[in-house]
Order: C-alpha cells, then structure tokens, then sequence
C-alpha cells in the first residue's frame, strides 16, 4: 500500500513537472511574440484604418462611391463660385488648390488621416518603444507593451470612427518637413455634408458652397504665406520630440489627467496638465496660431458668404447652434482626444479677427500674415489690443513684461518665442 501510493504521487510530479515546463515555453513564447507584436510599432495602422471604415459603412447616410464621385461636379460648381469672390476679398489669386478640390466618402477621409497620423507617429515611436523595451527587457513589460499597442489601436480606430461621421471638409496638408513638396487638396466628405444639411434643413448646394468657402479660406492662408507651412511643421517637429522625451512618466499623467477631466475635477485642459512648462508654452503658442487660422476662416466666410451663399444667415445660425449644443457623450469624446480645444479655436480666434478689423482696419488683416513676428503670441489672442500696439504701433506693452519676458513667455525685446522653438525667422 505504501509503494502503491509512492507511484502516484511520483506520477503526478512528473506530470506536473512537464506541465510546468510546456507553461513556462508558452510563457517565454508568448512573451517573444508580445515583444515583436510591440516592437512593431505603437499603433496597429492597418487595423485602425479597418475598424474605423467597418464602423462607417453601417452609418447613417452612406453612399456607395460611384454617388460620392457623382457629388465631384457639384463642388467644382461650388469652387467656381467661391474663388473669384474670395480673391477679391483677400486681394490674392488662388491658383493650384482649386483644381485639387473634390468629393470623398467617410473611408476616403479615414484613410486620408490614417496615413498622416502614421507619419506623425512614426516620428517618435523609436524613441518611445526604446524606452517602453529597453534590450533584454522581461517578458512582462513586453506583454504590457504589446497590451498598450492592441488598446491604442482599438481606441484610435473608435476615434476616427467617431470623427468621420462629423467632419465636413479638411484642406489636406501634410506638415512634416520630409513631405514639403507634397501640394495641399480640398476635401468634401459628402456622406457628411448631405447629413448635415438635412438634420439642419438647409438647401444642400448652399451648404457645399458654405463648406466649400471656409476650406478654400483654409488653403488662402497656406498657398499665400508659403512660410507658414515649414513654420508650423517645425514647430511640430519640435514638440513631438519634447513630447516622446519621457513617455513614461507621460503615460502615467495623461491616463490621470483624462480621468480627471471626464469626471470634471481638473481646471484647465488634460493636455497641459502632463507637459512641463516649456512644452506647455509651445502648445499655448501653437493654440494661438490655430485660433488665428480657425477665426480667420470664419470671419472671412462671414464677410464674404453673404454675397454668394443663399440663405448664408440662417445656415450660419443654424450650425452654431448645433455646434454649441451636443451631448454629454460628444462632449466627453471631445475632451478625451483634445477636440474640444480645437471648438474653443473658432470662438476665441473668430473674435479677435473680428476685433482687429473693426480697431485697426483691413490692413490689419493683411499684417497677420507678413511672418511669424506678426502672428498673435499667446496672450494676444485674448487681448487683441496687445497685437495692435506691438505689430500695428510698433509697441511692447510694459505691463505685460516680467523678469525680462513678456506673457507669452517671449523675450521683451519682441523677439518672438517661435525663434528659439527652431521655427524660421
């Protein structure tokens, strides 16, 4: 009896010891894979551009692509009609952009933006992925990692499916140094633009030609200032590096910062809560030049669609309101991927356009544009009275200087901030 439970015994050791040993080589091969998987890259882009366009098609309002195509003359109509009136306003001819105008489908927009984040990402991820997998990590990190990547994939895929069922139109431009040479194109997401002018009850060519106004204003102020391109895309450059500089720590405030600003317990803005404070200037400064360029567009779609766009007046009314009034839902996606700074852009940037011209006249809004000392600093934006006397009088306002710099941390002397970012002179 004794031997025959020894036997047992020594059998379940040894089937246990072999369980053992095929748990740990799955556990040292699943590792391995978590680690390639991770090492890939951080995001999974096919995958993203896949979930993003599947969600789509089963949205309200979609079009097969020969209807999309078929929507292409209605805009070159809207063009026609829009650029002679919009180069009188602004004084400059538009040439080049008009021709690169069409009509896309929510996938085309999808895949548009997929390939521009990718580049965006690829920028940084190195640098990121050798600090998340330093060499001879541990299987562990690897598995996390390769968690992070599958999360950030599902959740990019969410939010570009989210995105593409409210984007109207986009003036496509790619702001990265290496893609310069690439010309800039009007897009109209016509999946959108008809569902939009249905729930608003406007006539739908009225509306493209809405549409189409502010994204031609949109490629006015890049194909006329062909500085402000490699301007803004150094300053890009500039602040994805500083951003990928300790993603570690990065992580752990911005999944804090999120859930705080859901839950309505942090003031100001999650994004600036997990930069340090020179990265916190940089976004302020590109926060104003944003503004700038979203209050510009709609300032001159006021000045100039009441002239060409039947019905401007109430089309306009009837879309801010819509802007202003969305659901708790919206508003929480909005503040979760940063949108809602872009929302606050046309308010705070629509006014102080319109300030400027009403103070200092349209030469005014012809200086904006002279080069990156004229662009409104932060600050400025929301005090348009300092713009006027620093670039119109030539004035530094005093009151606004400390400890040698002014409010929008640049040097009192009115060397502008952007110059130490790396940003063209």
């Amino acid at each position: 009896m004794t031997g025959s439970t020894r036997r047992p015994s020594g059998r379940l050791f040894g089937a246990g010891l072999a369980l053992g040993m095929a748990a740990a080589g799955l556990a040292i091969a699943a590792g391995r894979r978590a680690e390639r998987s991770a090492r890939m890259g951080l995001v999974d882009w096919p995958t993203v551009g896949e979930m993003a366009e599947a969600r789509l098609r089963r949205a309200r309002g979609a079009l097969t692509a020969s209807e999309v195509a078929a929507s292409d003359a209605a805009y070159a109509a809207a063009m026609r009609r829009v650029t002679p009136a919009l180069e009188a306003h602004l004084g400059v001819a538009l040439p080049g952009v008009v021709e690169r105008a069409g009509a896309i489908g929510r996938a085309g927009w999808v895949h548009a933006n997929v390939r521009v984040l990718a580049r965006l990402f690829a920028r940084v991820e190195g640098d990121v992925i050798a600090q998340i997998l330093p060499p001879g990590v541990g299987g562990t990190r690897a598995t996390i990692a390769a968690a992070n990547r599958w999360a950030t994939t599902r959740q990019l895929g969410l939010m570009l499916s989210f995105m593409g069922q409210r984007v109207l139109g986009q003036y496509d431009i790619a702001l990265l140094a290496a893609e310069d040479e690439e010309p800039g194109r009007l897009l109209f997401v016509e999946e959108n633009i008809r569902q939009t002018a249905k729930t608003l009850d406007v006539d739908l060519d009225a509306f493209r030609t809405w549409i189409a106004l502010h994204e031609a204003t949109h490629a006015f102020e890049f194909e006329a200032h062909p500085w402000l391109r490699p301007y803004l895309s150094d300053r890009l450059e500039a602040q994805l590096a500083a951003f990928s500089h300790d993603v570690r720590g990065t992580s752990r405030d911005m999944v804090r910062g999120i859930a705080e600003s859901v839950r309505g317990k942090r003031d100001g803005h999650w994004m600036e809560a997990i930069l340090g404070e020179d990265q916190r200037r940089m976004l302020r400064e590109t926060q104003a030049i944003m503004s700038l360029l979203e209050g510009f567009s709609d300032h001159v779609m006021d000045e100039v669609g009441r002239e060409i766009v039947p019905g401007h007046a109430a089309i306009t009314a009837k879309f801010h309101r819509r802007r202003e009034h969305r659901s708790r839902l919206e508003d929480a996606i909005l503040r979760i991927t940063g949108l809602d700074m872009k929302m606050e852009q046309y308010r705070r940037g629509e006014e102080f356009v319109s300030a400027l011209g009403e103070r200092a006249g349209p030469d005014a809004l012809r200086r904006i544009w002279e080069s990156p000392e004229t662009l409104p600093r932060a600050g400025e934006i929301e005090d348009p009275d300092r713009w006027i006397a620093r670039v119109m009088r030539g004035e530094e306002a005093a009151s606004h200087v400390v400890d040698g710099r002014d409010a929008a941390g640049s040097p009192a002397d009115g060397t502008p901030a952007d110059a130490r970012a790396g940003a063209p002179s």
